[in-house]
């Protein structure tokens, strides 16, 4: 009697089921798809996919340049900008025609785990509301003090150099890096989101569970450190001859909100119109939250090495990169 006492919590622990894994932070839920590989794998390709078939003409001449002429009434890359006031709509239009990115893709992750935590429309407009409440806080101090430095700085910084070169150039290396970069912290975070490497958020978000929204809004206001929009490249002028910092940070701060007005606005509509069904659909397998943030992460992540690094150097001719017909 005694002997089978002993032997049964043993025994009662190994029938019991395994505890599952706990949250570390907002994008790290514990509930890792069970095919972490397969969805490694597919999101990688999409995001190679992509890099190889994105074309950044149709992208900036077609649908940048054709929405900012709509908005402004005149050619927003051949008419100079002659004031302040005219510099802050130039800001906000061009940065509404520049949210056609591949790169607006993570903020979709940054929002997927909470899609499916409320019932109530209201609840999911606040859920929707909130995330990119602390996005803008994670972006505002990088566009900001970007746009400050450009006022203060000027045309010195490497970005607004106007070399002519067949290879690197010091506005190509900036990008590179920039890119770069931000692409690798969002491989990172994807591959956490599917257990396969440690959050490394998970500290930090035990103290402050919104850090991650907050390190997603840095990333979304660190474009503009790289990238090379001929649109923000005229900003980028004028912000730096006014030697203004307080012109430059604004100026700077409202081309990143018109980056994210049209994410915001498709947040709204993707609430409204399928968010009951899409949250029955989450609830059901809560590790599908997991495999949506995680390829969000991934694809994105992929995409903005791939093309800013990999795809750059083979146009360059130091690397072998395949090149598609349309680009």
């Amino acid at each position: 009697m005694s002997t089978f006492a002993s032997d049964q919590p043993n025994a009662l622990a190994d029938q019991a089921p395994p505890r599952p894994a706990a949250r570390t932070s907002l994008f790290v839920t514990g509930d890792f798809p069970r095919r972490r590989w397969l969805t490694l794998l597919l999101s990688a390709a999409g995001g190679v996919l992509l890099a190889y078939a994105w074309n950044a003409k149709l992208v900036d001449d077609e649908i940048g340049f054709s929405s900012a002429d709509a908005l402004l009434g005149h050619s927003a890359h051949g008419t100079p900008i002659t004031g302040v006031l005219s510099g802050i709509l130039f800001a906000f239009v061009t940065g509404l025609a520049g949210s056609f990115t591949a790169c607006n893709i993570a903020a979709f992750g940054a929002v997927g785990p909470l899609l499916g935590q409320t019932p109530s429309l209201r609840g999911r407009l606040r859920h929707v509301a909130r995330p990119l409440g602390w996005i803008f806080v994670g972006m505002a101090p990088v566009s900001a003090g970007y746009g400050a430095l450009v006022g203060l700085v000027g045309t010195h910084l490497p970005q607004f150099s106007t070399a002519a070169s067949k290879g690197l150039t010091p506005r190509s290396i900036q990008a590179m890096t920039t890119f770069g970069l931000i692409g690798l912290v969002m491989i990172v975070l994807g591959l956490a989101a599917l257990g396969l490497v440690r959050d490394p958020l998970a500290g930090l978000s035990r103290r402050f569970p919104n850090a991650p929204l907050v390190l997603v809004g840095a990333l979304i206001g660190g474009f503009l450190v790289g990238r090379p929009y001929p649109l923000f490249r005229d900003l980028f002028r004028h912000a730096a001859n006014t030697h203004n910092p307080l012109y430059g940070a604004g100026a700077f701060l409202l081309q990143s909100v018109g980056n994210i007005a049209v994410m915001a606005l498709l947040f709204v509509v993707l609430t409204y119109g399928v968010g009951g069904r899409l949250q029955r659909r989450l609830a059901a397998g809560p590790a599908r939250i997991s495999a949506l943030t995680a390829a969000a992460f991934l694809v994105a992540g992929v995409f903005t090495v791939v093309y800013w690094d990999l795809r750059l150097l083979g146009r360059l001719g130091y690397i072998w990169f395949p090149s598609s017909p349309w680009s």
